[in-house]
């Protein structure tokens, strides 16, 4: 069962019926070398009957996620079982599995009882309190949210503009701000974005002459003919940029169409783009069909500005640039840390809270930025944040189909129904 939140939803549950016949089913992008798995796998065998290392070696690189594991990376995750890298060989618990020339073994029970209640990959996302600087609490807010956010953003929390200050101890603190522009948190959950097939079926469908195929695109067209008469509807070679006034300020509306995580990503790397070329603040907004830019200050850029915008090279300098990027691999490492063993999550009936957890792998986290840099679990952190949490795969990918396609700009007197959504995202 299906049930949309707008009227353009519709489109996306034909496209998803059209997928489904034409067995054009999504893919499932397998990790690369994940070594806190590895580690928390070799662990696990050793707690058992222990392994030979040389024969393992071979086991493991029969998978697909292991398959380009290099000598120097096996070596170091078999020294970090024995050793817990050499910043914490000191530290007799980070210590656990026990080695006699290419024999491995856990032996210590205690240390074995708490390996197996650890044993798992899945995470669950924290809530962190809103505080202010100097006074009481506001309430709560997801993770991923404040986690994106760098100090000096603004955004609305219960009916207040609120400047983000710092994280610390599972805490957001904040001031009060007078800006115009500001973001509005919200509770991702199990909100599942565009994927790159769906998102591919949405474009060509919109493109389509005939919209009566199916119900859902019957029960559209009105819709998709007010687009069409107040603005503009693109085919999959177009790329639609709407300019609007409001009483909030000048809107910027571009439909990419490819998916939320991906537009994310997207809108703040233009935003961040923009403000090299314009000295203004601008909020970002984000849904699965495009990107709202809104500033105080007009939006006027011609299409080789476009261009500019639209271009892939130095990608990843500008996303670090435009992201707190550091705390997002804070938290990523939490994740990273409970699976490779390095965080203990407590036993069954007193499980530590998030905010322990936090403390524990923030600690971690600096003494490897400090002493340990080239730690392969604080560079895996990093990597899947830009892979996963960000896809600056599929930026990349939009950039570059973007950068040839053709620019359609429209100035369309009042919000057009491609626009709502986004605009209501906000609010």
């Amino acid at each position: 069962m299906c049930v949309s939140s707008h009227a353009f939803e519709l489109v996306e549950f034909a496209a998803a019926k059209r997928a489904v016949d034409e067995r054009n089913l999504e893919s499932r992008e397998p990790l690369e070398k994940p070594l806190d798995v590895l580690a928390q796998h070799l662990v696990t065998l050793a707690a058992g009957s222990g392994f030979d290392s040389n024969y393992l070696l071979e086991e493991v690189r029969s998978t697909w996620a292991y398959r380009n594991l290099t000598d120097e990376e096996w070596d170091w995750v078999l020294a970090f079982i024995t050793t817990g890298s050499k910043t914490l060989e000191r530290y007799p618990e980070y210590s656990k599995v026990e080695r006699k020339g290419n024999q491995y073994r856990l032996v210590d029970r205690r240390k074995v009882r708490m390996h197996r209640m650890s044993i798992g990959t899945i995470a669950s996302d924290a809530s962190i309190k809103l505080k202010y600087l100097k006074g009481g609490s506001l309430g709560t807010v997801e993770e991923a949210f404040v986690s994106r956010l760098n100090p000096g953003d603004a955004f609305f929390f219960a009916g207040r503009c609120l400047e983000f200050v710092r994280v610390k101890d599972m805490t957001a603190y904040v001031r009060k701000s007078r800006s115009r522009e500001a973001t509005v948190p919200r509770w991702i959950g199990g909100r599942m974005p565009l994927s790159t097939q769906l998102a591919e079926t949405v474009r060509e469908m919109l493109g389509e002459g005939d919209l009566k195929d199916s119900p859902e695109m019957n029960a559209v067209e009105t819709i998709i003919d007010l687009q069409r008469s107040v603005s503009h509807l693109p085919n999959s070679h177009e790329i639609l940029i709407e300019q609007t006034k409001s009483r909030e300020g000048h809107h910027l509306f571009l439909y990419p169409f490819e998916g939320l995580l991906v537009h994310e990503g997207l809108s703040v790397l233009i935003a961040h783009r923009m403000t090299q070329r314009l000295e203004c603040s601008i909020t970002s907004t984000a849904n699965d069909y495009g990107i709202e830019l809104l500033s105080s200050k007009p939006l006027d850029f011609v299409e080789a500005e476009w261009r500019e915008f639209f271009r892939s090279d130095r990608l990843l300098e500008d996303i670090v640039a435009s992201l707190n990027l550091g705390e997002l691999a804070k938290r990523k490492f939490r994740e990273v840390a409970r699976v490779a063993g390095l965080v203990f999550s407590g036993y069954p009936g007193q499980p530590k809270t998030h905010r322990q957890l936090q403390v524990s792998s923030t600690l971690l986290y600096e003494v490897f930025q400090k002493h340990d840099p080239e730690n392969l679990l604080l560079e895996q952190a990093k990597r899947e944040v830009l892979e996963s949490q960000l896809e600056i795969s599929r930026i990349k990918q939009c950039l570059d189909r973007m950068g040839q396609q053709e620019i359609v700009m429209t100035s369309p007197k009042r919000f057009t129904p491609l626009a709502f959504p986004l605009w209501a995202e906000r609010i």
